[in-house]
């Protein structure tokens, strides 16, 4: 199959290696992976902060790339949108025609529709769409996972991700108490409540902590930024190491053949 990435301003900007696991691991299943270069930002940020008409020239953007990409012109031919983020995924499946919806561009409205349709999540593309779960990864590593409250209540990845992760060979996958709670990231609620958010960083740090891992991991490398931070902060306050934030495409790319369990944030 031939996938379009989305691979996100924030993974583009602080974590490019999750755009590269993406890569490596479609490919090692046998797709073909191309890279709209006209690419931005979904807008989600804007429209978070109340300013949906700031989304609006995103939101076009997005629409016109990967309709370009979905479509039978010569830079076409694709068949799906991965997108290696969860809150990415929910921003363009339910702010996307919104956006155009309230600037009265219904039209527009309509085609983010039919992008968003054929828009996934890193997790869903693999088991909805490619029917895998299995996906040959080697991680010999202790780890829990986190599912970001985007993927959960936006994206609505359900368990896919713990599927996967499941299925991976050597590893020693930990339940995270309280995993379902906010890791108070959440944009930029961290910078507007960042005495809320802290306190929230640090319970979950605490329940990461309780597992005994040596990874947390995740589908949103926003969040492991913020729980990246959290822990390393930890650990110099501790003298001694804590987890490390992996993202899901990062561990799902792991081969026998090689290690690479870059640390997020």
């Amino acid at each position: 199959m031939r996938i379009a990435l989305f691979v996100t301003c924030l993974a583009d900007t602080v974590a490019p290696e999750v755009g590269v696991a993406t890569v490596r691991l479609l490919e090692r299943l046998g797709h073909e992976v191309v890279f709209p270069p006209e690419q931005t930002c979904c807008g989600q940020m804007h429209v978070n902060s109340g300013y949906p008409a700031m989304a609006l020239p995103l939101v076009r953007r997005y629409v016109e790339t990967f309709e370009r990409a979905l479509g039978e012109g010569p830079d076409g031919g694709a068949e799906a949108v991965v997108v290696p983020s969860g809150s990415c995924t929910g921003s363009v499946r339910h702010q996307h025609a919104d956006v155009a919806e309230q600037a009265g561009d219904t039209a527009l409205a309509a085609r983010a529709r039919a992008v968003a349709a054929r828009t996934f999540e890193l997790s869903e593309l693999l088991v909805d769409v490619l029917g895998v779960t299995d996906v040959g990864a080697w991680y010999p590593h202790r780890v829990t996972y986190h599912p970001t409250c985007h993927s959960l209540r936006m994206a609505r990845v359900g368990d896919r991700p713990l599927q996967l992760l499941r299925a991976v060979g050597g590893i020693d996958l930990v339940e995270l108490p309280g995993a379902e709670q906010c890791c108070g990231f959440g944009g930029t609620f961290a910078v507007k409540n960042a005495d809320t958010s802290s306190a929230m960083l640090a319970d979950k740090c605490s329940a990461i902590c309780s597992t005994g891992a040596e990874v947390v991991s995740a589908g949103d490398a926003s969040c492991l930024l913020h729980l990246g931070g959290g822990l390393s902060r930890l650990s110099t306050t501790r003298g001694d190491g804590t987890p490390r934030a992996v993202h899901l495409a990062e561990i799902l790319a792991s081969t026998r053949a090689d290690r690479p369990e870059r640390v997020t944030g």
